[in-house]
């Protein structure tokens, strides 16, 4: 199969694509046939050599894709070769196939197309998991994302905004707080001109926050959490260490919840993507929720995908076709 190769860790330039001999799917496991994948800033870190697959899971870059299924491993059931897919992964999105354990493996929603719906599965399982499954976000309640225009922050907005929340969003231009505000942000803050925890203060405090930003941002979302506010943290794009004060912390009966998707338990990713299809699904169906897809790409063109996600000049998603 054609599959991405990394010749080593580094820049966007290691990545080409090669020959690599097809998958088996073993009991439990649906192989699909991808259609499309998408970059996500982990896969960046990744081919840095920062973040490798968990044991078992294929050494190639890509935890989406969408496509059809080839072939059903022993004692699978609900599937049938042919059959549309979409599917969230601990590795392998780009390639010919992939192998997904079948509790991943989620129908593509009605009305998106094939290639759109790898746009899905990783964005959607982030949001749904961590902003409702995890921080339990109530209608009226106020919600703070960081990065609203990247991939998981134009699914958060949307989402946020469908299920009655009122959504701040950060971002670091006025074409990206324009499309933030486009998807439903009550209050875009441009983060290179305003301390959105002053905003947000002025507002009563975020009781949820989804954090892509980890150190760097720690004391100030912390500043900006309303009373029994939470903080979900899910990246680390601004440091790994930083310094809490408990004590604010204390004061506002605060929590901070750190979360992994990739790592998790098969059990747990399938009761996530069970919860998806439920509840994301219908609203993706029926044109509340969309993908928001920037560009498409050829799968030779990964390095240069890799470099449009390094360089945060896109809006959603960068999708990668087979």
């Amino acid at each position: 199969m054609r599959a991405v190769i990394a010749s080593s860790t580094g820049g966007p330039e290691v990545l080409s694509v090669g020959e690599l001999p097809d998958p088996t799917p073993g009991p439990g496991e649906v192989l699909v046939a991808v259609a499309a994948t998408a970059v996500n800033r982990a896969d960046t870190l990744q081919r840095q050599g920062f973040y490798p697959p968990p044991p078992g899971a294929s050494e190639v870059i890509g935890l989406e894709c969408s496509g059809t299924v080839a072939a059903l491993g022993e004692g699978v059931e609900g599937w049938a070769v042919g059959d549309e897919v979409c599917a969230l992964l601990a590795g392998g999105g780009y390639a010919s196939y992939v192998v997904v354990p079948v509790g991943q493996v989620m129908p593509v929603p009605a009305g998106v197309s094939l290639v759109e719906a790898a746009a899905l599965p990783e964005v959607a399982c982030t949001v749904w998991s961590n902003v409702f499954m995890v921080a339990g976000l109530q209608p009226g309640e106020r919600f703070l994302v960081h990065g609203g225009s990247g991939g998981i922050g134009t699914m958060a907005i949307q989402l946020a905004s469908a299920l009655s929340a009122k959504v701040f969003a950060t971002a670091g231009s006025a074409a990206k707080l324009a499309a933030c505000a486009e998807l439903g942000a009550d209050v875009t803050i441009n983060y290179r001109e305003e301390d959105f925890a002053e905003v947000l203060k002025a507002d009563g405090g975020a009781d949820v926050i989804l954090d892509n930003m980890g150190a760097k941002y720690l004391g100030r979302n912390v500043d900006a959490l309303a009373t029994e506010g939470r903080l979900v943290i899910i990246g680390m794009q601004g440091g790994s260490k930083g310094e809490l004060d408990i004590n604010a912390l204390l004061r506002k009966r605060g929590a901070v919840i750190a979360t992994s998707l990739r790592s998790r338990p098969l059990a747990d990713k399938a009761a996530i993507c069970a919860s998806v299809v439920d509840n994301v699904w219908p609203l993706v169906a029926d044109g509340t929720v969309r993908p928001i897809v920037h560009t498409t790409m050829p799968l030779e063109d990964v390095a240069a995908a890799h470099a449009l996600m390094e360089s945060s000049d896109h809006i959603g998603k960068i999708v990668l076709t087979l």
